[in-house]
């Protein structure tokens, strides 16, 4: 039987860890509000939340294929309460961008550990996270642009998402996902 050796914790891989949680609270979050704009019957932007879940759940799954590649523990945590109501389809928008805020600030502090504690391969692979956080704030701020443009027309946001893909690029240069991207 193979076991994987016990690394130390590093500032660094506790960090990671609790990314784990972060990322999988991220994709449950997204569920959510997917699951709220499909009883809203309005398809595209619940088909764009599920997606964005399953980003999520990749990213989570990344971080946990690291984590097993590098030889340290991996716990699966349990994630904090999403949020499942709102008032408006802006609510959600607005919670999804402060997510991918708070996310990106986390992904600077993982880099900021691994350089601090001068684990290059730790910050290689962080940095190909902080770069799909420029994109998912990005695609966030547009698609929170075009709800304020539409001025509470839903079916112009609708309209917007069936037209075009936003935040649905395939990345070839993403790490691995422990189990297979899904």
């Amino acid at each position: 039987m193979v076991s994987l050796k016990k690394n130390p914790r590093s500032k660094f891989y506790e960090l990671l860890q609790a990314q784990i949680r972060n990322e999988f609270h991220a994709a449950q979050q997204y569920v959510a509000v997917a699951v709220w704009f499909d009883g809203k019957d309005l398809p595209q932007l619940a088909k764009h939340f599920y997606q964005q879940s399953l980003e999520e759940r990749n990213h989570a799954m990344a971080l946990v294929q690291y984590l097993l590649d590098t030889g340290h523990h991996v716990e699966i945590p349990d994630v904090p309460e999403v949020r499942n109501d709102f008032s408006d389809i802006r609510e959600p928008i607005v919670l999804a961008l402060e997510q991918e805020r708070e996310v990106e600030a986390d992904f600077k502090q993982l880099a900021k550990a691994a350089r601090d504690e001068d684990d290059f391969t730790g910050e290689q692979f962080v940095q190909w996270f902080l770069k799909e956080q420029v994109e998912e704030i990005a695609s966030m701020n547009r698609l929170l642009n075009v709800v304020d443009m539409a001025k509470g027309n839903v079916f112009d946001v609708e309209q917007f998402l069936f037209r075009e893909s936003v935040g649905e690029d395939t990345d070839s240069t993403m790490p691995p996902v422990a189990g297979g991207k899904l």
